[in-house]
C-alpha cells in the first residue's frame, strides 16, 4: 500500500527523495499502517514509528510534519486497491441471471478490499467524523472511482428510467463502507459476513438494474 509515487514524494522540506530516500518513505509508511492495527490513532508516536522502520525520529521529519501527516498519505493512498472492484463494476455484465453474481463479487471484493486497510479507514472516519476537512476530502477522494463506476453502470443499465443515478450510487457506496465497517458488531449479533454480503449484493443488483434479485431479500444464497 505505501509505495512511492512518481513526482510526489516530496519530503516535510519540500525536497523529491531519491530512490533511497523513497524506500525510507515507504517503509515509515508501512510502519505507520502496521502500528495503526494494534495501538490507537492518538497514542501513536512519531518514536514508535521510527523504531519500528529502523531509522531514527529525526529521519522521520524528513518525510512528515507529524504521525497525523503520515496517516493522511497512507489515506490519498487508499484508492490504489480498489482498482479490482471499480473494473468489475465497468466491465461486467449487469444484466441477466448473473448480474445478481456481479453484485455479490462486487460487494465481497469491497469488503475485502475495507478489511486489508481497516486500520487506516478507522483512523480516517474518526479524523472525518470530528470535522477534519483534509480527511473529508482524503475519503471521497478514495471512493470516488467506485461511485463514478456505478454511476455508469446505473446509466447504462437503466437509461431514461429517470433514475437519479449520481444519487443513487452516492448511497450505495456510503451503504458499503458502513456495512464494512461495521460488520464484526453485526457478527456479535448474529448475522454472519456471508449473510451481509448476501443482502447487500441484492440491494445493489437491485439499484444498478432495477430488476428484482428472484426473491425477497436474504431468504437464499447466491450460487
Amino acid at each position: 500500500m505505501a509505495t512511492a509515487r512518481a513526482g510526489g514524494d516530496a519530503r516535510a522540506g519540500g525536497r523529491v527523495p531519491g530512490r533511497r530516500g523513497s524506500a525510507t518513505r515507504s517503509r515509515l509508511l508501512e510502519c505507520t499502517a502496521s502500528l495503526l492495527a494494534g495501538t490507537g490513532y492518538r497514542d501513536l508516536t512519531v518514536a514508535d514509528i521510527a523504531r519500528c522502520a529502523a531509522t531514527s525520529p529525526a529521519t522521520f521529519y524528513q518525510y512528515f510534519t507529524d504521525v497525523e501527516g503520515a496517516v493522511l498519505e497512507l489515506a490519498t493512498e487508499l484508492g490504489d486497491g480498489l482498482g479490482p472492484v471499480v473494473d468489475r463494476i465497468t466491465t461486467a455484465d449487469w444484466t441477466g441471471e448473473g448480474g445478481l453474481e456481479v453484485a455479490r463479487r462486487v460487494v465481497q471484493g469491497f469488503f475485502d478490499y475495507y478489511e486489508e486497510h481497516r486500520s487506516v479507514y478507522r483512523v480516517v472516519d474518526l479524523a472525518a467524523g470530528e470535522g477534519d476537512l483534509r480527511f473529508r476530502q482524503a475519503r471521497t477522494r478514495v471512493l470516488a472511482a467506485v461511485t463514478e463506476a456505478l454511476v455508469g453502470a446505473i446509466g447504462r443499465s437503466r437509461p431514461g428510467a429517470g433514475v437519479d443515478g449520481e444519487a443513487t450510487a452516492y448511497v450505495l457506496v456510503s451503504m458499503l463502507v458502513n456495512s464494512a465497517a461495521h460488520r464484526y458488531g453485526m457478527e456479535f449479533w448474529g448475522v454472519r459476513t456471508s449473510r451481509q454480503v448476501d443482502a447487500l449484493a441484492r440491494i445493489v443488483h437491485a439499484a444498478v438494474t432495477g430488476a428484482g434479485s428472484g426473491a425477497a431479500p436474504g431468504t437464499g444464497p447466491l450460487s
